[in-house]
């Protein structure tokens, strides 16, 4: 197979898992759902609660937040 041949086949377009318009519901949604969990976490402190409701929150944090910033139009 040639590289031109290779790179023709390749040319499919890329379709992203959440959409561009959907970007600024999905990151208030996971920015939200970490407040809640955040929230709970600190009412009832425990090694079970890490697990349950502090690792769910920081994912969702770190997710919410990259999408918030992409969905304003800054670009990381």
């Amino acid at each position: 197979m040639s590289l031109n041949e290779l790179w023709e086949a390749s040319s499919a377009p890329y379709h992203p898992i959440v959409s561009k318009e959907s970007q600024f519901a999905v990151g208030f949604t996971l920015l939200l759902t970490t407040l809640i969990l955040t929230g709970l976490f600190g009412l009832n402190r425990s090694f079970v609660n890490i697990t349950l409701l502090g690792l769910p929150a920081s994912l969702a944090f770190g997710f919410g937040a990259v999408f918030m910033i992409c969905a304003v139009g800054v670009y990381v």
